[in-house]
């Protein structure tokens, strides 16, 4: 595989490890749905999340296709009971160990196993699936998917946080192990659907688009009064409380283009992010030849879902059909990081690149946390993240507890700087 290299030195040598390892989500031995083969066993990480919804959704439009293995969630046990009757699922695990009571009662009579906890979690991402559909919200899904990664599964993978935190590593163990990883992102789904991987050095660039959020016109005064409602409300697409925050703040778009950086064959400056608020072209792929190709669609997280299910094939969904008669206009404008910092903050994250993605990553976590208990508010979120980057000293990630510690490091010395600077005593 031939890829670009990258003006800045230590991104330079790490492309030249992704050479050397040849790193790419694709591998052809990764079973599809056929309707003349057994139903792909899936196991759904995060299954009362909105990934984790929509996947049970079309598993249930699909019933000769799939078959599920297990599913977790985090504090949620009547919904993760609910989905464990209605599919039948071998294993439901609560991540909660206070909850083990209540999930057990639950599904007393049912024949479904029950765990809870960290060991239930990774006992779930073990199981033999076919697909393992990692949608926990935030860094808690990185080692329940690493143990995916590690049996070779193919991972559809909604958790950005595995590759934000743990990049290198997380690529390192798809590579040893011969994992597939199907990103489920609508931006990465798109890239991922009209991508050359056989030559990539014919990839000028990637361009994320980035809906803008519902600030997008927004002015600093007005993004500085903002309140939990009014940032929890997309103007497009149906999420989960903190991805919606993430997508206010644009921070979102950061997280996805480091992401994007380990997913793909290019380098950081062969990224770029352009606002597109319809959410109808999801992202694009430029060529050296000066075409740019683009997958489109309605704003609906089941399109990409399906996508990795089905993979190599397609499958049906009921999600809209696109009418671009209906919406008329589709327009383009390039990203304020004047107004939307978390951008920039997240493009020297990767650049610096080491354990600093990991603290960017562990400081957002900790910060729209405060912003949604209304304890800071909607521009400080930015502020501690850039604070605590400032506080942190870029370090080597080597291992899996290099990770852990740089997030609990992180997240301690983010809430420090909300309790001493933002949060009345």
């Amino acid at each position: 595989m031939v890829m670009k290299p990258s003006a800045d030195p230590q991104m330079g040598q790490r492309m030249d490890q992704r050479m050397e390892q040849n790193v790419t989500p694709l591998h052809a031995t990764a079973p599809s749905v056929d309707r003349n083969c057994k139903p792909r066993s899936v196991t759904v990480l995060g299954s009362t999340g909105s990934v984790g919804c929509n996947t049970l959704d079309l598993i249930e439009r699909s019933p000769e296709h799939f078959q599920v293995k297990a599913l977790t969630a985090n504090t949620n046990v009547t919904l993760l009971a609910e989905q464990a009757r209605r599919l039948n699922a071998e294993l439901a695990v609560v991540a909660d160990d206070a909850s083990y009571g209540l999930l057990k009662d639950a599904l007393s009579g049912t024949g479904i196993a029950v765990a809870s906890g960290r060991t239930g979690v990774l006992e779930a991402a073990s199981l033999d699936a076919d697909l393992v559909m990692a949608a926990i919200v935030g860094s808690a899904g990185l080692e329940p998917t690493l143990r995916a990664v590690q049996r070779g599964a193919s991972i559809g993978l909604a958790n950005k946080e595995c590759l934000v935190s743990a990049g290198d590593l997380f690529m390192r163990y798809v590579q040893d192990n011969n994992a597939t990883l199907l990103p489920v992102d609508s931006e990465h789904n798109a890239i991922f659907q009209v991508f050359d991987f056989d030559q990539p050095e014919t990839v000028a660039k990637i361009i994320l688009t980035a809906s803008g959020g519902p600030f997008r016109t927004s002015s600093l005064d007005d993004m500085s009064k903002v309140t939990r409602e009014q940032a929890l409300a997309h103007p497009n697409w149906s999420m989960g409380a903190k991805i919606s925050i993430d997508s206010a703040t644009m921070m979102n778009k950061g997280l996805e283009l480091i992401e994007a950086y380990y997913l793909f064959p290019v380098s950081l400056h062969q990224i770029e992010i352009l606002v597109h608020p319809q959410s109808v072209v999801h992202s694009m792929v430029e060529y050296v030849d000066g075409s740019v190709l683009a997958q489109m669609g309605a704003p609906d997280m089941r399109t990409p879902i399906a996508y990795a299910m089905a993979w190599p094939d397609r499958m049906t969904t009921p999600s809209p059909r696109l009418r671009l008669s209906d919406i008329g206009t589709l327009t383009f404008e390039a990203p304020d990081t004047t107004r939307f910092p978390c951008l920039q903050l997240a493009r020297q994250a990767m650049e610096q690149g080491g354990n600093t993605p990991c603290v960017l990553n562990a400081a957002n976590e900790v910060a729209v946390e405060s912003f949604l208990k209304g304890a800071i508010g909607f521009l400080d979120i930015a502020n501690v993240v850039e604070g605590v980057l400032s506080r942190c000293e870029n370090q080597a990630i080597s291992a899996l507890e290099d990770v852990l510690t740089t997030d609990l490091q992180a997240r301690n010395e983010a809430a420090a700087l909300i309790k001493s600077k933002f949060v009345p005593i």
